[in-house]
């Protein structure tokens, strides 16, 4: 069955937001801990979206405090207005402020060229088979990735299980290498 990107936008937040607070933590906990049993840990620097509790997305906390223990470099990034992010490197120094989706950003810090980015873990909403996502639609995330190597690894998480295809993927849209869920890894 193939879908396309606004109706499981709709599909999948409505989902999203009928998972209580418990779920969410116990199900991104499971998603973090299903992420140290996957090849990821080699590379040196990682970029990480930090999640908004008001979209009940998952809980990067949990990657943040796996990332932190192994000593890798953390990037996070701020939205631009005009749909690009900028990328900072995350330290105890780094003051962040929620922006008007509930997202925390860096106020200020030491930029990173998406060159530099090794691994970038992606939110998402669904994603299927073949390992294309679909996000809010705003098209951030491609912009970046197009930014970035080609072998930067590109991770998504998510709380669902894929779809077997999305219909209406373009030629913007950048495939994931794995994504995890809380019950499996996949692999592209």
């Amino acid at each position: 069955m193939t879908f396309h990107k606004h109706e499981l936008r709709k599909k999948y937040r409505n989902l999203r937001g009928q998972l209580s607070a418990e779920e969410v933590m116990v199900k991104s906990i499971a998603i973090a801990n299903r992420c140290l049993a996957v090849d990821l840990w080699t590379k040196a620097l990682y970029h990480l979206f930090l999640s908004s509790e008001k979209k009940n997305e998952v809980d990067t906390s949990f990657l943040l405090s796996v990332l932190q223990g192994k000593d890798k470099q953390i990037v996070v990034s701020k939205m631009l207005n005009d749909s690009k992010l900028e990328h900072y490197l995350l330290s105890d120094q780094t003051l962040l402020k929620e922006n008007d989706y509930g997202i925390p950003e860096p106020l200020s810090g030491i930029k990173i060229n998406p060159l530099e980015i090794d691994l970038v873990f992606l939110p998402l909403l669904v994603f299927d088979k073949q390992g294309h996502r679909v996000g809010y639609g705003k098209g951030y995330y491609d912009r970046f990735l197009a930014e970035c190597r080609k072998e930067t690894i590109k991770v998504g998480i998510s709380f669902f299980e894929p779809i077997d295809k999305i219909e209406d993927i373009d030629k913007n849209d950048i495939a994931m290498d794995f994504v995890v869920t809380p019950n499996q890894v996949f692999s592209f």
